[in-house]
């Protein structure tokens, strides 16, 4: 879809887009599935899990025949929690992206599909929570998740924008295909290498912030 110049709002996925968490919380599910039986890499961790509902990952861990517990994803977050509380980065240019967002009086918001507590926890480490106060929506709060239209749909309604005004930055597959599944218009964030999924769903890639204001028209 079409972007229009300038958006009315942006969008912001939080992990990997915000906080560069992804694997940090990938190495703790790692760790945790290989002591339980599942012996997966890194690569595959975040091949298989990234930007999915934890209730996926359950799912999925159990199609391969490792049966967790009833409460593993407060255990999972828990010990995630414990991880990232000793540090995370941000996501190198977002401060000084966000800034001139706010500076230029563009709303923004972030919307996630982990939960508020977490968002408050990363995003208060890196001095990003400032930035997002009002303006945090978790899958957690409406249970419904990404690639769910539902969360982006309800972002866009507090705001009072129609989803072909919105922008929203993601890097994961299940997160593109719910702006996509929402008729919004979507940068992927793609800081390593580009990602062929998002180039054949005809998504504008990207692999710095730095880029986020000329793509958008907002320079």
């Amino acid at each position: 879809m079409a972007i229009n110049k300038p958006p009315q709002l942006i969008i912001f996925d939080c992990d990997g887009v915000l906080v560069d968490s992804e694997v940090i919380f990938n190495q703790v599910l790692r760790d945790d599935l290989a002591a339980r039986g599942l012996d997966l890499d890194l690569k595959q961790c975040m091949g298989l899990f990234v930007g999915g509902s934890m209730e996926n990952v359950v799912t999925n861990v159990e199609a391969k025949g490792l049966v967790l517990p009833a409460d593993w994803i407060e255990t999972i977050y828990a010990k995630v929690k414990s991880k990232l509380s000793e540090g995370v980065d941000p996501i190198p240019g977002i401060h000084t992206l966000l800034t001139h967002l706010q500076s230029i009086d563009l709303p923004f918001c972030v919307a996630s599909n982990g939960p508020i507590d977490k968002m408050n926890l990363t995003l208060g480490q890196t001095k990003l929570l400032p930035f997002f106060e009002g303006a945090m929506f978790s899958a957690y709060q409406i249970q419904s998740w990404k690639p769910d239209p539902t969360l982006f749909l309800s972002a866009a309604k507090h705001f009072g924008v129609s989803p072909q005004n919105c922008v929203v930055i993601e890097d994961s597959l299940n997160g593109v295909t719910g702006a996509i599944n929402a008729k919004m218009p979507c940068l992927a964030y793609t800081p390593e290498r580009p990602n062929p999924a998002f180039e054949e769903l005809g998504l504008t890639c990207f692999d710095n912030m730095d880029k986020v204001t000329q793509l958008l028209g907002l320079d």
